[in-house]
């Protein structure tokens, strides 16, 4: 029993441990926020090409999670980068990925698109 306690531990104490240190590089953006900055910056939807089609923030480039590993020489990281999923998951996946690469100025859209309500583009 003592070790599933500790177990449960050592995963609660590793998750918050995560999101510290995600902090420490990883700016979360109110939509306001967000808005003044992502002109200026290079605005990357993490999601899949299916869900960007179906509508993205105007003036986004696609650029999955699934394949940002491998396409990492598509964003300046001289440049800020505004990043933006459905809800803020693989956003922050994405940035963990450009953190290990070097990247500093890393930002992403609190809530996601599903909170965004500014422009948007269709593809459809």
């Amino acid at each position: 029993m003592w070790y599933l306690l500790a177990a449960l531990v050592a995963i609660i104490g590793y998750a918050v441990f995560k999101y510290v240190m995600q902090r420490r590089y990883l700016t979360t953006l109110t939509e306001e926020e967000f808005k003044q900055g992502y002109r200026k910056a290079q605005l990357i939807d993490v999601r899949e090409p299916n869900e960007f089609k179906g509508g993205h923030i105007l003036g986004a480039r696609n650029i999955p999670v699934t394949q940002l590993k491998q396409r990492t020489q598509e964003v300046r990281p001289d440049k800020p980068v505004y990043l933006y999923c459905q809800n803020g998951t693989r956003a922050a996946r994405a940035a963990n990925i450009l953190h290990k690469k070097g990247y500093k100025d890393i930002n992403q859209l609190q809530g996601g698109f599903k909170k965004w309500g500014g422009k948007i583009k269709t593809n459809a």
